[in-house]
């Protein structure tokens, strides 16, 4: 007998019918407040062999259908290695067709980043003399919101100057997991003590980093909100205590230590590429904030082909800016270069990898190569 679950860590799926292999009808649970949905993450058990067709009848009905046009569902047998299965879409319906090899495997929107790992991550890192981890706040489901401080935010900069306070934050909205896997590359390599890049950084700054800002939509499986059906990137400019404590602790601390950089980090269902989006309508906004947003994209550029400045979001109109939003409230509150780092659930179409798309590693190689962007834009500003 087929069998379909998703009663676990990050898991959201809903059957339909799971009596025929060639016809499993699935639809996609919405997040809490019924306003999002498009996350999906299951596990297909007694199919080796098996001709499996898996159709996601609400596909049409998701807060970003666009987002399924020329996209490749992911799988794994293991939870390590995911690779993508061939999916259409219909601009109705959803359809997976594989052929398992193994009597378990798992489908998912892109490859997962669990809450253990989540907790591994933190660990690990707080191993590092470099790293002091504090727990900002307890969300409304109860998980640790972890902040983690690298360097010493009490000494002066090798130079003598003030250390810039840069910022960074990841998974706002829980189904974009890739920001996940870029914070794992990131801090890999940041806290390497014989790369002398991320060593001159922290010569230069502090980093405080949130690894993932909502983790009970990582674990409840949505794609958008917390517990309480908050968009949490439409919340800093009032965040609330109760229904927005991660945005709340958060921006108190960013207050507490200023903010002279600072990048979210996103992912975006319909554009198949790498981007970055700035604060350009903030009402502050001037010639030397977009010539410092400028030069930090054609930096990421020359560093890494996955990364382009060709496509991404259109630019806000002067003064049109949502200050709701963390860059845009970033931007116009500290006066800083303050950014949002998008990655495609799809490929990097600018420089494709189709047997994987864009993938846990190629996210955590950006990660890594975005130590010495921001090295250099600290450097150069």
């Amino acid at each position: 007998m087929i069998t379909i679950s998703s009663r676990f860590d990050g898991g959201n799926i809903e059957v339909v019918d799971a009596t025929d292999p060639a016809d499993l009808r699935l639809k996609i649970r919405r997040d809490v407040g019924g306003r999002h949905a498009q996350w999906f993450y299951f596990q297909l058990g007694n199919a080796r062999g098996r001709a499996c067709r898996m159709v996601i009848e609400n596909a049409g009905e998701m807060s970003y259908p666009d987002g399924f046009e020329g996209y490749q569902a992911v799988a794994s047998s293991d939870g390590t290695t995911w690779f993508r299965v061939p999916t259409s879409f219909d601009g109705e319906q959803l359809v997976i067709e594989h052929t398992p090899e193994s009597n378990q495997l798992f489908f998912a929107y892109f490859a997962p980043y669990s809450y253990e790992r989540h907790q591994w991550l933190i660990a690990t890192a707080a191993e590092s003399p470099q790293v002091a981890d504090e727990v900002l706040c307890l969300t409304p489901d109860g998980h640790a919101l972890t902040l983690l401080t690298i360097g010493d935010p009490g000494s002066p900069a090798a130079d003598g100057s003030a250390r810039v306070p840069v910022w960074i934050t990841a998974r706002q909205h829980p189904g974009e997991t890739m920001a996940e896997w870029w914070v794992e590359g990131f801090l890999d390599r940041l806290l390497d003590v014989e790369d002398g890049a991320a060593r001159e950084l922290l010569d230069r700054a502090v980093i405080y980093l949130v690894p993932n800002m909502n983790p009970d939509g990582s674990v409840r499986g949505h794609l958008r909100v917390n517990a309480r059906g908050v968009n949490l990137n439409r919340a800093w400019r009032d965040p609330d205590e109760t229904d927005s404590p991660e945005v709340y602790h958060v921006r108190a601390r960013m207050h507490e230590t200023g903010v002279g950089f600072a990048l979210d980090v996103h992912g975006d269902e319909g554009l198949p590429y790498n981007f970055i989006a700035g604060g350009e309508g903030v009402p502050r906004w001037n010639d030397a904030m977009q010539a410092e947003l400028d030069a930090f994209k054609r930096l990421l550029a020359d560093l890494t082909p996955d990364f382009q400045t060709e496509f991404g979001y259109a630019v806000d109109p002067p003064g049109s800016a949502d200050l709701r939003k963390c860059t845009d409230y970033i931007a116009e509150t500290f006066g800083c270069l303050a950014m949002t780092l998008e990655m495609p659930f799809k490929d990097a179409a600018n420089h494709p990898l189709p047997e994987l798309g864009w993938s846990p590693g190629r996210a955590v190689k950006l990660g890594a190569v975005c130590v010495d962007a921001i090295r250099m834009a600290i450097r150069q500003g």
